[in-house]
């Protein structure tokens, strides 16, 4: 990790590009383990009837050039709902023990399936069944209800499950493929703020900003970024 993004300021001349600062940041809470999951991040989704939502999820992805993160998640989920009907959301990541915060603003679309495909495999087998097994945010009888659904979805791909699906019964572990309905979101950045806590209240603050312009199903034209400081 360059020192450098660790300062206790931002550099007097803004950065070009914020997104590489944002990575920089992500990356040296994981390798610090500040938190069990420091790549954990609130969105806010806000569909047609205009109310904001907000939720954690796990950033999988950061990608600082061109300027998009992914996270994934259950394509038939109130989330992914609201993004359907209103593409505009916004993304926080808070480290409290390194004093840092990014806050991103954007356009969030499906990632390709292929790099869905490729994630998913690398899940574990408990996960990859879950995404079989639950109907994310639909109303649920009970958990003793849940367990029942997941274990007989489960028989459908191949596996049998303990009653507690803590394990698989027998030596046998098909490959289980990533349902339809489950995948990745690329959050495109069009804003970006960065922050750094600073004594007295005196934090070091800016925002960038930066156009996107729809190119294809998962991707977008971007601007150069504008930076401008902002007072705590």
């Amino acid at each position: 990790m360059n020192s450098f993004y660790l300062a206790d300021r931002l550099p007097e001349q803004l950065p070009d590009d914020p997104m590489h600062w944002a990575l920089a940041w992500l990356t040296h809470a994981e390798e610090q383990a500040v938190r069990r999951n420091a790549n954990a991040m609130a969105i806010v989704t806000c569909g047609k009837n205009a109310k904001p939502a907000a939720r954690m999820v796990l950033c999988k992805h950061f990608l600082a050039n061109p300027g998009y993160l992914v996270f994934y998640t259950n394509y038939k989920s109130d989330k992914a709902r609201q993004i359907q009907e209103n593409p505009n959301v916004a993304v926080l990541f808070h480290w409290d023990q390194i004093g840092r915060q990014v806050r991103i603003e954007g356009q969030a679309v499906r990632s390709p399936e292929a790099e869905s495909d490729a994630y998913f495999a690398t899940r574990d087998w408990g996960s990859q069944i879950g995404a079989w097994g639950s109907d994310q945010s639909t109303p649920l009888e009970s958990r003793k209800a849940l367990l029942a659904q997941v274990s007989k979805r489960a028989l459908k791909l191949g596996v049998n499950v303990a009653k507690n699906l803590g394990s698989i019964i027998g030596s046998d572990h098909p490959a289980i493929p990533r349902p339809p309905h489950w995948g990745g979101f690329r959050v495109w950045a069009s804003q970006v703020e960065l922050w750094i806590e600073g004594k007295d209240r005196i934090h070091d603050r800016a925002r960038w900003q930066r156009t996107l312009q729809r190119q294809g199903d998962h991707g977008f034209v971007v601007g150069e970024w504008s930076g401008t400081r902002l007072q705590p």
